[in-house]
């Protein structure tokens, strides 16, 4: 029997297109990153690196050891890189064979002395410099340090160098962009000549590789536009988003003019109104901000607007114009007629928020498993 109960359904054949089409856009040459960080941005981090490591992936990228650790357990046998890993963890990024980050002199002091306890050579980590986002970082004035401690440290070897662009979206912000690409490069340089070999170079996100081919270097990274979004609607067409939210009606209620909906009797009825309670809440990942009418979502082909503030395990929309019974299927997000980026946009904030925040107790289901 189909599952009729509030989930997340996502479409590995839309994953699997995004994932060409990005590609298409690189060298043959060039590596291709997966970014599964977020359980992969909020739509289950195994599935979907089961199916980008059989696609063909080069290499994924998590945030923290402990993603790399479960990608690990569940068959993934693809360079894992760590993008913000902790000092606490150090021991589970050599144990599971996961390549850290190097972001700042004192982590390169910390992974070299762990490194050294745990009898290493030449152990592979990637040294970030940050060119101007200004977040994490190895300072470019720094890389003559960096290179004396490289060139004493038998224990790790540099098999990357990357850094983060902070605007590739923004087409003002152009000037900045080929600033930070310039100044990666001089860098780079400078490495490689000193430690005398080349070196994977990575600066690129979704954004970098539709818009700079410059900086593709020999690797680049994708996050959101794997899972449908192109930060640009010339190429949203190209991309298609692989995730539908859906949940159900759990009751039907009337009130009259002046009775009120939800905790602190924001919402007053003007008129007579029939609402329905949908099983989805905060407590899930839909934040109070989609309340008051900030979010739409669509029984039966009608858009029911939101009453109220968000509770945490449900919310109230409006169906007094709309035929509907308890038990019928609520679609929050779909991606054709209103994406996760619509939805957060028109609440004033962004899809990566909205998917990442989707909570595990939202069951995920897989389309195209097989495929």
């Amino acid at each position: 029997m189909q599952y009729k109960g509030t989930r997340l359904e996502v479409d590995l054949d839309a994953l699997a297109h995004n994932y060409h089409y990005l590609r298409s856009k690189i060298s043959d040459s060039t590596k291709f990153m997966s970014v599964v960080k977020a359980n992969a941005y909020g739509h289950g981090i195994v599935p979907i690196a089961q199916k980008l490591q059989d696609l063909g992936t080069d290499y994924f990228a998590t945030a923290y050891t402990e993603e790399g650790e479960e990608l690990r357990d569940n068959g993934i046998i693809k360079p894992i890189l760590i993008l913000h890993p902790q000092q606490h963890n150090l021991e589970v990024c050599i144990d599971r064979c996961l390549e850290p980050v190097i972001y700042s002199l004192e982590m390169l002091e910390a992974f070299t002395a762990f490194a050294k306890a745990k009898q290493q050579q030449s152990y592979p980590i990637h040294l970030e410099f940050n060119t101007g986002l200004n977040r994490i970082g190895i300072d470019a004035d720094d890389v003559y340090k960096v290179l004396e401690k490289m060139k004493s440290s038998p224990e790790i070897k540099v098999r990357g160098l990357q850094s983060h662009l902070a605007a590739s979206e923004d087409t003002n912000e152009q000037a900045f962009t080929k600033r930070q690409i310039d100044l990666f490069e001089k860098v780079a340089v400078v490495v490689e000549l000193e430690l005398g070999y080349e070196m994977i170079r990575h600066e690129s996100n979704t954004s970098g590789i539709l818009n700079y081919k410059d900086a593709h270097f020999n690797m680049v990274r994708s996050g959101i536009g794997l899972y449908g979004y192109g930060n640009d609607a010339q190429y949203d067409v190209n991309l298609k988003p692989i995730a539908t939210l859906f949940s159900n009606i759990s009751q039907i209620r009337t009130i009259e003019a002046g009775e009120t909906v939800s905790y602190n009797r924001k919402f007053v009825a003007k008129e007579r109104t029939t609402y329905a309670v949908v099983a989805l809440g905060h407590g899930d990942g839909i934040n109070r901000i989609y309340g008051y009418g900030k979010l739409k979502v669509r029984i039966n082909g009608k858009e029911a607007p939101t009453l109220g503030i968000i509770c945490m395990d449900m919310f109230m929309v409006d169906i007094t114009d709309i035929e509907a019974k308890v038990g019928d299927e609520v679609i929050i997000f779909d991606p054709k007629l209103h994406t996760s980026r619509q939805m957060a946009e028109e609440a004033g904030t962004i899809s990566y928020e909205l998917l990442t925040g989707i909570q595990k107790r939202v069951k995920r289901f897989y389309k195209n498993a097989s495929s």
